[in-house]
């Protein structure tokens, strides 16, 4: 017979009775919690995912509540590679990660969590960080306190971005 495992969560009691707010948790005039995001530029925003699949877990994110890259102007489509790349050389500076995952999923059938508002991806991956706890406990273990890594990762987006993208 097989061992029933036992997980422990605490801070997710809080949200499973909150009532659920109407509106949408990227857009600035709706729900959206400011405590995690790192960089805000002209059209764009980053953040780092509440639910991380990894510590480091980045969203880059249009301002303008859009449900496809068709929808994006110009401007949007080169911010949104511009603070990829930037994206990248913090994660390099402060996480040291051997290689990245970068992706969109578009659609709920997709996997999109947040299907009504475009959002891009960045996670920095390391050799061998599949470890026993992902592979045979099939848990996820973030290392740092997502406080912490928005701390560390705000003041590189400054020095790569420049005073220039910021409102």
């Amino acid at each position: 017979m097989k061992r029933m495992e036992t997980m422990f969560a605490p801070w997710r009691m809080e949200y499973l009775v909150s009532k659920k707010p109407e509106g949408c948790i990227f857009c600035k005039c709706s729900i959206r919690c400011d405590d995690y995001i790192v960089y805000e530029g002209s059209t764009c925003f980053v953040m780092l995912n509440r639910y991380p699949y990894v510590n480091g877990h980045l969203m880059i994110i249009p301002d303008r509540h859009l449900g496809s890259v068709a929808e994006m102007t110009a401007e949007e489509r080169l911010e949104m590679f511009f603070l990829l790349d930037i994206s990248i050389k913090v994660m390099r500076e402060n996480l040291n990660p051997d290689g990245f995952n970068v992706g969109m999923n578009l659609g709920k059938a997709a996997g999109a969590g947040v299907a009504e508002h475009l959002h891009m991806h960045v996670l920095p991956r390391w050799e061998g960080d599949t470890n026993f706890m992902s592979v045979i406990g099939n848990v996820r273990v973030v290392p740092e306190d997502l406080a912490v890594t928005a701390a560390k990762f705000a003041p590189l987006f400054q020095k790569y971005a420049g005073e220039g993208g910021n409102r």
